[in-house]
């Protein structure tokens, strides 16, 4: 007797993150942890902050396409470059938005330079 795994239970196909988007995510963490610390923030809120994110992937136990939207959602550029945005705007020195912003960089820029990409939406 074999068993088959049904196409909705298969894991789905890798995304590979090409070199030269690693090499750029590496440079965006390492430009977002100067940030942090430059703002006067610990090194250690990179780290303590850091798995924060990553429960946008919480999406996957309702299914495989909202986990991927939510994954997709979070880690990207886009947000945490418009609250940076936002914080020079207000012109403030430090404050919550420069430090919520640099952690979110560090945490898809290391993401990225490891190799973790977006994720499809099958």
């Amino acid at each position: 007797m074999t068993v088959t795994t049904s196409p909705a239970r298969m894991p789905p196909p890798a995304t590979p993150v090409p070199a030269l988007a690693r090499v750029e995510g590496a440079a965006v963490a390492v430009a977002a942890a100067v940030l942090v610390v430059r703002a006067g923030y610990p090194w250690w809120w990179l780290l303590a902050v850091f798995l924060v994110f990553d429960l946008s992937m919480l999406g996957y136990a309702v299914g495989h396409r909202t986990g991927a939207i939510g994954y997709n959602l979070v880690h990207n550029l886009a947000v945490p470059l418009a609250l940076l945005g936002v914080h020079v705007l207000l012109g403030q020195d430090g404050g919550l938005l420069l430090a919520v912003a640099g952690c979110w960089l560090f945490h898809v820029g290391t993401d990225r330079a490891l190799g973790f990409g977006p994720r499809p939406l099958r």
